[in-house]
This record gives C-alpha cells, structure tokens and sequence, in this order.
C-alpha cells in the first residue's frame, strides 16, 4: 500500500519534479563526483589537475575517454572488487588491447608493475606504474550471461546478477563501440596462476581492503571497466566497490625505467611514438 500511495504521488509531473530536485547534492557510495575531487591525492598532485572520480558498485561499470600522460589509480575498497578493462585506442578504436600480445611479447603471463598493456598493432596502450596487488588474470575474461545464469540462476544484464560481458558492452556505447568491439579483457585484482600441469589456479581472495593498481595512459585511450565477480568465483555473488581516480600527468620520457626495461618495450614505445609523429 505504500508503495503505491508513492507511485501515485509521484504520477503528479509537479510532485515528481518537486521530488527529483530534492534529491540534489545527495552523495552516495557509488556515483561520479563531480567536480572531481579527493583527499588522497598523491604528492605533487594538484587538485586541479583531477579528472574523474567515481566508485563503481558492484556489479556496476564505467568507462571514460583519457588523454595521453593521464594516470588512473584503481582501488579495491572492500578487498573482494574485481575490474575487468578494456583499452581502446580513441583516435582509432579499432586498436584495441591485445591480452595475447600483452603476454606474449613481453614474455610475461601475469602483468603487475612495470608491465606494458599492448595493443594488436604493437603500440602500447598503458603502462602499470604502480601495483601493491599482484593478483591480476590475462587468461579468463569475462563472465558472460550464460556462465552467470549457470552459477547464480540469472546473468541477464538488467537482472540481480549481470555479467561482466554485457557491463563492458554498455561501456563501450557509450562511445559508438558495439558488441564485436568487447574484445578479451584482462582481469584486476582478482588472479590466476597455471599450474606445471597446465591447471588453473585461481587467486580470488577475499583480500585486504585498500590494494591499489595506478595505470599510466601512453596514447589517448577509451577505458572502460565492468566490477563484477570473476568468471571462476565459485561463492555466491560476492563483489564490492571499486574506486576509480584521475589525473593529469607527463607524457612518458625517454628514460623513463619502465619503457627502458627491456628490448620489447623499447621497441613497443618508439611504435607508439611513430604514430605521434604523423
């Protein structure tokens, strides 16, 4: 009965806008700030140099268009946030992250500090400047709407459970991308490691709140994130917030000792260069 009474106040357009307007300068826990701002800017960061600050909830997505230079610090909150991320290049969305490559090139199968994102042109996307995590997967991907139905009786992207696949998917229109443009993305802060015998181990917590991972922009990029439970979570929906903070930042130096690590990455920065050259 009184959520009815509710309806049919709110059916009134005056009551309704009356009720709308109410609501401004209310703040919760998952929503864009806007202006940005935040309290825990690293040093030499000034306030006027934020770009996006947002906690997405579980089960939530977002996607933003960055410049080159930015950097975007990723924090799981509550310990158990698990940020599934595409890369796209925004000059020409058809690049787009490569896991494979990612892997391949730099000789590495589990990204975490000084590791380069690449993508399927050998340029590289981002760099991780910064991982206190260590549990990341660039195997599995994303859930999708059949693996959630199997394990939570419902993956559809408007029900209780939505997939990471379909959260990706309405990142990605948000900036003209459709459904074969949700490439494998790779998975944060929620990990796996392959066993001698080829086995999957998974490494999916929960972890200690707080675990932060800071990406570093090489190219104008589209970033889009999906927080839902990892496809091989076995537990009942478990996932919690993710925060998501920006900056403006320096283009990467020549000497910078990430890019200069290794021949691989060298090489993968001075393609990225050539295409700023044109």
């Amino acid at each position: 009965m009184t959520a009815t009474r509710v309806d049919s106040k709110l059916a009134d357009p005056n009551a309704a806008r009356a009720h709308a307007r109410a609501m401004e300068g209310i703040v919760v826990e998952a929503m864009p700030i806007l202006p940005p701002r935040a309290e825990d800017l690293p040093e030499g960061v000034a306030p006027g140099d934020m770009l996006w600050e947002e906690t997405i909830a579980g089960g939530g997505y977002a996607s933003r268009a960055i410049a080159r230079g930015t950097r975007v610090r990723l924090i799981d909150l509550q310990g158990d946030a698990c940020a599934s991320l595409l890369l796209f290049n925004a000059a020409m969305p058809t690049e787009r992250l490569n896991i494979a490559d990612t892997v391949k090139v730099q000789w590495d199968a589990y990204p975490s500090a000084g590791s380069l994102l690449l993508s399927d042109m050998g340029r590289v996307l981002a760099s991780i400047e910064q991982d206190d995590a260590g549990t990341h997967d660039a195997f599995c991907g994303a859930s999708n709407e059949a693996s959630n139905e199997r394990r939570y009786g419902d993956g559809r992207n408007s029900g209780a459970y939505p997939n990471a696949r379909d959260r990706l998917l309405l990142g990605a229109a948000k900036h003209g991308l459709g459904r074969r443009d949700v490439h494998p993305c790779i998975n944060l802060f929620k990990g796996v490691r392959i066993a001698a015998d080829g086995a999957i181990e998974p490494q999916l917590g929960p972890f200690a709140p707080g675990r932060l991972l800071v990406l570093r922009a090489e190219m104008d990029l589209i970033l889009v994130i999906a927080n839902c439970p990892h496809v091989l979570d076995a537990r009942p929906w478990t996932i919690t917030p993710l925060r998501a903070t920006a900056w403006r930042g320096p283009v990467t130096a020549e000497d910078d000792p990430i890019r200069t690590a290794t021949p691989e990455r060298r090489r993968a920065f001075l393609n990225t260069e050539d295409m700023y050259r044109r």
